[in-house]
């Protein structure tokens, strides 16, 4: 769009898009360069580093296309399906598999392309507000809404969970496809050029493959024909019905893939945040708890929008409460769209461009609402970056009224006014960027991350169970045994913490169990898998530790405490639950040994040589045991064929 001839008044640069466009760009990249130093972190692994398709590389592409999104990183149908109806959205996948076939497994490099990717959808937000308001028939109030709304956009605190987050570019790329789209579809029809048409149906395809809530500029685009423009009904229709196409075949690839329908959704309150745990059982929230909460989490992303100071990622049970209508914030939140929604639709006959920004805010904020179906939380901070736009947009008309007060119809305000407001603008942009600079820092990785939004969701079972995890995970990293044994404790205190608030929640007593495990506190360790395996019996994770834990506290009784018995016992069960571990054999064997039983000590050691024949430690053992049992001869052979496997085990063995 080239520049125009300044109105009276005015400077020249109000009227430049290309140095708008510029430097929107690098006030979006500037405000998100402190990202590009941070490692992966939340969902990353689900998409990025622990995705089998694409750490397949190119190959992997095939899978991509042809499973849920989440198959790759769960490796089984059950479990990819964790939120009802799945997810399908395998653009993105696909950016990143390219990714690393040219970068690695560089996170650097998927921040750099999240950064560049938000910039150019500022932009486009910018461009397209311009398409919107048409500087031809007023170029004052145009450039102003177009600069404020991208500038605001851009800067607001809300986007930092998709741009700072690498796995946030399906959000990002939705964004930015939906809105191109629109841009195109418009200047078809104002230029009368087909062509464009076509790239909007492209743009549209890209965004719906990238997340599904682009769809929902299926209703927006024909609400932006007809608040700006002056096509006719049937023109709307035909317009708008160029997106219908790629609509469609989005919605036959998703069908083909992931089924038709949205499934029943899950009865755990880590997927499903509507249900809740009473004597055991999962119950699901009565149809007036359930529009409460519905209706207070809608009133908290108003509240984010408008003072976006205390920012967390994670909004899971019970952060959000079972809500009723006799929670004050739960009726005013009632009421706040209630009074959006009648004005809106009060102003729609008028073609007021605020009614426009609000039922743009509400259509891309129905699909991640929970009115319609389960999103699988509360709400996320991620969700509002799509209606967000009609959050900016708002503000920036509210921006020109001021500006355009006691001026005549039809008449642009003196640059003086203009300049005043669109500095409140400025001002409102970086206070907000301020404040994502220093938000972004809290996602360099998970354990910093955690810890600080713990302190600002404390009664999140997820979260809490998410530091409880992280802290498990450092300690094994950690050399100072006081140190371990601090982290250890503060763990267990979380996990603690997330029981209490869902007491089902089976991660969590694995969790515990492990840094039980690893204080050497058996006893409860043991106790807290049973009690995970008492939730879910099938529950491989549970099983598989409880196994490794019997085994530790075999080897700690016998070795440490001297307490044979008790460490057969543990020897015995934790050889019922990973049978054919060579480690658990051997200990049996010696602990049998030791008491005097040699003809166990041979049956244990003689299974060991089966599970590790080229191991010569094996072979050694089972010969003393014959030497214990008095057959010298079969004693003294199998020690030879241990010497044989390894001549130096005597040495080795020694030292």
């Amino acid at each position: 769009m080239p520049a125009t001839t300044p109105p009276k008044g005015y400077p020249k640069w109000f009227v430049q898009p290309k140095l708008h466009a510029l430097a929107l760009f690098a006030f979006s990249f500037i405000l998100y360069a402190n990202t590009l130093g941070h490692g992966f972190a939340l969902d990353d692994a689900i998409v990025i580093y622990d995705n089998m398709f694409v750490q397949e590389g190119l190959s992997g592409i095939s899978g991509i296309l042809s499973k849920d999104t989440f198959f790759g990183f769960f490796k089984e149908e059950g479990k990819a399906a964790l939120v009802a109806g799945g997810r399908y959205r395998p653009f993105t996948l696909i950016l990143f598999t390219i990714e690393r076939a040219f970068f690695g497994s560089s996170p650097a490099v998927g921040h750099l392309f999240n950064t560049l990717y938000y910039g150019l959808t500022t932009v486009m937000l910018y461009l397209l507000a311009l398409q919107l308001f048409r500087p031809e028939n007023s170029r004052v109030k145009a450039y102003f809404i177009a600069l404020a709304t991208a500038m605001l956009f851009a800067a607001h605190p809300i986007h930092t969970e998709v741009v700072a987050n690498i796995k946030g570019r399906d959000e990002i790329l939705a964004m930015l496809g939906s809105l191109a789209a629109l841009y195109c579809s418009l200047r078809a029809y104002r230029e009368k050029k087909p062509v464009l048409h076509i790239a909007a149906a492209l743009l549209f395809f890209i965004a719906l493959m990238s997340k599904e809530n682009a769809i929902m500029f299926l209703f927006i685009t024909p609400l932006a024909y007809y608040f700006f423009t002056t096509a006719r009904a049937g023109q709307i229709a035909a317009n708008s019905a160029v997106l219908l196409l790629p609509a469609v075949a989005f919605l036959f690839i998703r069908f083909s893939v992931l089924g038709f329908g949205l499934g029943e959704p899950p009865m755990e309150m880590m997927n499903n945040p509507f249900v809740k745990v009473a004597g055991g059982a999962y119950l699901p929230f009565t149809a007036h708890e359930w529009l409460a909460t519905v209706i207070y989490s809608l009133g908290k992303y108003l509240q984010l929008l408008v003072l976006p100071i205390t920012l967390t990622h994670d909004y899971y049970p019970r952060q959000v409460g079972v809500m009723t209508f006799a929670d004050p914030a739960a009726l005013l939140s009632l009421l706040a769209y209630l009074a959006l929604g009648s004005y809106a639709l009060l102003k729609l006959p008028r073609k007021a461009p605020m009614s426009f920004a609000i039922l743009f805010y509400l259509v891309t904020l129905a699909i991640v609402s929970n009115l319609f179906f389960p999103v699988g939380t509360h709400l996320a901070e991620r969700l509002l970056f799509m209606p967000s736009a009609g959050f900016c947009l708002a503000l920036a008309i509210l921006g020109y009224r001021l500006a355009s007060r006691n001026t005549g119809k039809g008449k642009a305000p003196a640059f003086a006014k203009t300049r005043t407001a669109l500095g409140a603008i400025a001002l409102a942009s970086l206070m907000f960027g301020a404040r994502t600079i220093a938000r972004n820092p809290v996602w360099a990785d998970n354990y910093t991350l955690f810890t600080t939004d713990v302190k600002h969701s404390p009664n999140s079972a997820k979260l809490r169970n998410a530091v409880g995890g992280e802290l498990i995970t450092r300690s094994v990293e950690v050399a100072a045994p006081e140190q371990k044994t601090r982290m250890l404790r503060e763990a267990i205190g979380h996990l603690q913490k997330a029981i209490s608030i869902h007491p089902n929640y089976k991660n969590a007593y694995l969790l515990l169990g492990n840094a039980y495990n690893y204080l050497q506190e058996y006893e409860p360790s043991i106790a807290n898998y049973q009690q995970a395996l008492s939730i879910d019996p099938n529950y491989r994770d549970a099983q598989q530790n409880l196994g490794i834990t019997y085994k530790d506290a075999g080897k700690y009784y016998g070795e440490k405490l001297g307490q044979i018995d008790q460490a057969i016992d543990y020897l015995k069960e934790a050889d019922k639950l990973i049978p054919g571990t060579y480690e658990v054999v051997r200990l049996l064997g010696v602990a049998h040994g030791i008491k005097g039983q040699s003809e166990l000590a041979v049956q244990y050691f003689s299974r060991a040589t089966e599970l590790a024949p080229e191991n010569a430690s094996a072979w050694f053992d089972l010969g003393t045991a014959y030497y214990n049992l008095g057959d010298a001869a079969r004693g003294e052979a199998y020690r030879q064929k241990a010497l044989q496997i390894d001549p130096d085990f005597l040495n080795n063995r020694g030292q």
